[in-house]
């Protein structure tokens, strides 16, 4: 197994959760949805929405080069590191708690992925 695999999926895994970020707290800043004018300029004067669209788009071009070049049953397993990102993430921008077994569930996805990739 090619070892460039690894770093690969957690940059991709990154942009996915940056992409869920930025979608959220675009989310929490448009209106109720509506076919209203109002509701459509809350979407496209939205930079956070935006960014959510560019980070699942570069995440998505990335993930089509981890194919071309890798083996699908190693990379689709490491796609779960998005998972382990995205608990991070929920406690730094939403100070969301998390409890004992969602920090085994991530053990156990940080482990099943340090076996995949060695």
């Amino acid at each position: 197994m090619n070892f460039g695999l690894f770093p690969l999926a957690v940059i991709q895994s990154i942009l996915l959760t940056l992409g869920q970020v930025t979608l959220k707290f675009g989310l929490m800043r448009m209106e109720p949805f509506g076919w209203t004018r109002s509701f459509w300029i809350s979407v496209f004067a939205n930079w956070q929405f935006a960014l959510s669209g560019i980070c699942f788009g570069a995440a998505s071009l990335l993930w089509m080069y981890i194919l071309k070049h890798y083996p699908l049953s190693s990379s689709y397993p490491l796609v779960s590191l998005s998972y382990v990102f995205g608990l991070l993430a929920a406690m730094v921008f939403f100070q969301e708690e998390v409890d004992f077994y969602e920090w085994l569930g991530v053990s156990l996805i940080v482990l099943g992925c340090f076996i995949i990739a060695n």
